[in-house]
């Protein structure tokens, strides 16, 4: 007997049919002698119209209590009819909201952590016989107020309650069969990854793959808790999200990650002098912008320098607001922006021990005749921001030069 949390996200539960068919999938857990424990979104589209009619209403962006008290309830409408139907299948089952369970969160409406879960009630439920269905995304406040994780955080609810109740894992049912060598709705060439390492995947959900939530695979990561990724509409086998030591052959390159969502911003003419770029960040951070890749040039008379870096393109005119208000004190010259940039990453832990990935990076975009604007890396992991119209060549011939396409292998480099 294993004690496994299922996580069904919007596009696994979008009508009745699907709903029935989840409560078939969780059925087929019971049925093997499992302890269940299934984490909900709300159907496909719920919360976008929720978003829609409150920021109608008052604008309120996200921010504020009452915004989360509308947006968490999509998740109540699925876990009832969950609970119902697996009740017609003949399973005990019980819908839990969040805040019932509880899962304790900090007071960020609209973007909160999880702090704690109070995990008696489902262990009861267990107890019983019973599968607990618990509502994702949401949770509850010291003051008692609803407050809900932010998008994709379905995902992170699902990890924390498998680490609270000590799970043997956690599987994340989704659209899609797994975790793919890249985008398969992009490149044809793609092909299903068996095993991924928690570093690696969390990565490329950095970087901006799409699978998981970055939150829900560091909390699994930091707890060295199993994830399988894999499809609610079949029954192919998915993707095992583990510990690096478990991978029985680690590759050089494991997936290429990308993110149309930037935007390059360059600061011209700064004074050179200490404190000016922390200065810069502070104030952006402040305003809750998240700052990417970074590159800073000095002048040949050296007394002057230019500050580039990246942030996510919805935020470009907040950056140039928050930057404005700062040019007095600062001195710069001009802001310079651009939007239609894109980033892409290769990733993968065997790049710690295997010389060249960067070299072969580097010359496979200059055969197709695509500059690269600025370069990030990690220890497993290498970042290029590149013209957004070279978007899907990149991706192509990287996928074929790290040796991605199906029925290859990555051929190592003469270095």
């Amino acid at each position: 007997m294993a004690r496994i949390v299922m996580k069904f996200g919007g596009t696994s539960v979008s009508n009745t049919d699907r709903i029935k068919n989840v409560a078939c999938l969780v059925k087929a857990e019971v049925d093997l002698g499992n302890e269940v424990a299934v984490v909900v979104s709300a159907m496909s589209g719920t919360t976008d119209q929720l978003v829609v009619w409150t920021n109608a209403v008052a604008q309120m962006k996200g921010s504020s209590r009452e915004y989360d008290v509308v947006v968490a309830s999509g998740e109540q409408i699925t876990v009832g009819l969950l609970a119902l139907a697996l009740q017609n299948l003949g399973v005990k089952a019980k819908s839990w909201l969040a805040w019932q369970i509880p899962f304790y969160t900090d007071c960020v409406h609209g973007n909160a952590r999880i702090v704690r879960i109070d995990t008696s009630i489902i262990r009861k439920d267990f107890g019983e016989g019973k599968v607990a269905v618990v509502a994702g995304f949401q949770g509850i406040a010291p003051n008692k107020s609803i407050t809900t994780l932010g998008r994709g955080g379905s995902d992170t609810s699902a990890v924390a309650l498998a680490v609270s109740l000590e799970a043997d894992r956690c599987d994340i049912y989704t659209d899609v069969e797994g975790v793919y060598t890249t985008d398969p709705h992009f490149i044809t060439k793609a092909r299903k990854i068996d095993f991924v390492a928690h570093e690696e995947m969390l990565e490329l959900a950095s970087q901006g793959a799409k699978v998981l939530h970055t939150r829900a695979v560091a909390v699994a990561a930091l707890h060295g808790l199993p994830i399988q990724v894999l499809s609610s509409l079949d029954k192919k086998p998915g993707t095992s999200i583990v510990e690096e030591g478990e991978l029985v052959e680690k590759q050089v390159v494991t997936a290429i990650a990308y993110s149309t969502d930037e935007a390059k911003v360059t600061l011209i003419g700064l004074t050179d002098c200490p404190g000016v770029v922390g200065t810069i960040f502070e104030a952006l951070a402040d305003a809750d912008i998240n700052v990417d890749m970074i590159v800073q040039s000095v002048s040949q008379s050296g007394n002057f320098v230019d500050l580039t870096f990246t942030v996510s393109s919805s935020n470009i005119n907040l950056v140039c607001n928050v930057l404005n208000v700062l040019k007095k004190d600062l001195g710069y010259i001009d802001i310079v922006y651009n939007t239609m940039v894109c980033k892409i990453s290769v990733v993968g832990v065997g790049m710690r021990s295997e010389p060249g990935v960067a070299k072969i990076m580097f010359r496979t975009l200059a055969e197709c005749g695509i500059n690269i604007q600025l370069i990030s890396t990690s220890e497993i992991r290498i970042s290029v921001l590149i013209s957004s119209g070279y978007l899907k060549l990149a991706l192509q011939a990287l996928h074929t030069a790290y040796g991605l396409d199906a029925n290859c292998k990555f051929i190592k480099s003469n270095n």
